[in-house]
């Protein structure tokens, strides 16, 4: 296969089929049918990886798509269009095969598309087959070979249309019709004859999926050289946003801001230059001496700031990205966030007390701290959540005069205790 570096494997299909192409000629024993077959289910594997590969290549090419969609949709058209043009002629090449089978099995149409080639019972058949495929003619001019010959030829010019004139002599896409070729006896055949006079059925199968196969390579050629036709310093980044991504908005005074600082379509192998200014709205460019650098690995940084006013702290950036011209792009982002001292609400109905012998209704809340994040620990007595969003129900022992309530609560994951309160032990009036 051309446009992709052959493996063993597929070069050692390749050989097979090659060889017994040539015994084909000579004579069809059992043993060459069953040797075609297993060339067959080979080629028929390889087709089924090839297309879950081609799945793979577009899905990265649609990704590219959607980073920067002006630049790259003329070349995402092309993709779809190769997409759509190899559907078709794998859809062709299939209707062939399935015509052929039922012919030679007198079999219905969606019945040959379903048997397996092993349990075919014509599969050394070669009169209805060439028959198919040459009709009344010795060249396939009045066969259905001729037809095929011209719709791979009209598949492949169009393929070839689809990539910028000046890379065309790169390509290497298979589905040549055009090559000189020979019979076992060294006379010359031209490509209708070769391939299907007087060729079996079990041969012929293998022939057409070996020709799905070449459409699928020259489909995986076409689109990997329309994505490199897709220059990334004739790139406009300017319809790319730099994207600030903090951990949380809302913290509490002793505790740190984090977030992340990339770029929409960073690159990993790339380290931008990126500056930071705290309390403005906007950093401008002739601002950036001005400005604290970050250190950025991977094609992104982390920012970290102490949280030591409470109140709306803001700030503001650049990000650096140099192109592959070696000019700079810069990309501005900014922020806010929200410092808050640690404020707990522990209330009971009676100042301060806890009655013995009774469940005690307490209301627990932290700001900015949900229910399912608070972890109040009582240190005589039990505490278990009520039903509402703040209750707590408190019971405590008959022995004791006073007691402890600690509320811990769970931050980006991280516990931190938020306060405490102390309360008197009573028994009820």
């Amino acid at each position: 296969m051309a446009g992709v570096k052959e493996t063993p494997r597929q070069r050692m299909i390749a050989m097979m089929y090659l060889v017994l192409t040539a015994l084909l000629a000579i004579n069809v024993s059992k043993e060459v049918i069953d040797a075609f077959l297993v060339v067959n289910e080979s080629i028929e594997l390889t087709n089924e990886k090839f297309s879950q590969r081609l799945q793979s290549t577009y899905g990265t090419f649609e990704k590219m798509y959607q980073l920067n969609q002006h630049e790259v949709k003329p070349y995402w058209d092309k993709a779809r269009e190769a997409k759509s043009l190899s559907e078709k002629m794998i859809e062709f090449i299939s209707s062939l095969r399935y015509e052929l089978i039922s012919i030679t099995e007198k079999i219905p149409i969606d019945s040959a598309k379903t048997i397996e080639i092993r349990n075919l019972k014509n599969k050394d058949n070669y009169s209805l087959t060439t028959a198919y495929f040459m009709g009344d003619s010795h060249d396939g001019s009045q066969g259905k070979s001729r037809y095929l010959k011209e719709k791979i030829i009209e598949h492949r010019q169009k393929m070839v249309e689809l990539i910028n004139p000046k890379d065309r002599n790169d390509l290497k896409l298979g589905l040549i019709t055009d090559s000189t070729y020979f019979n076992a006896d060294g006379q010359r055949q031209n490509w209708e004859a070769h391939h299907f006079y007087n060729t079996i059925l079990a041969a012929d199968i293998t022939i057409l999926n070996k020709i799905i196969t070449e459409v699928y390579d020259a489909e995986f050629e076409i689109v990997n050289k329309l994505m490199d036709e897709i220059n990334a310093e004739d790139f406009s980044y300017d319809k790319i946003d730099a994207k600030v991504l903090p951990d949380n908005n809302y913290i509490f005074v002793g505790d740190e801001y984090t977030a992340e600082v990339i770029v929409a379509a960073y690159d990993t192998s790339q380290s931008p230059e990126i500056y930071l200014m705290r309390d403005v709205d906007s950093l401008p460019i002739s601002e950036l001496s001005k400005a604290e650098l970050i250190n950025s690995i991977d094609g992104k940084s982390d920012i970290r700031l102490p949280a030591r006013k409470t109140g709306i702290n803001k700030y503001a950036g650049v990000i650096g990205v140099k192109t592959s011209t070696g000019e700079t792009n810069y990309y501005h982002f900014s922020n806010q966030y929200i410092v808050a001292q640690p404020s707990i609400t522990i209330s009971v109905a009676e100042m301060n007390v806890l009655y013995i012998g009774v469940e005690n209704t307490v209301s627990i809340s932290v700001s900015g701290i949900s229910k399912e994040n608070l972890h109040p620990v009582i240190s005589k007595g039990t505490i278990t959540a009520g039903l509402s969003s703040d209750k707590w129900t408190v019971t405590v022992p008959p022995n004791e005069r006073n007691t402890v309530i600690t509320i811990t609560a769970i931050i980006n994951g991280t516990k931190k205790e938020m306060g405490s309160q102390n309360f008197r032990i009573r028994r009820l009036p």
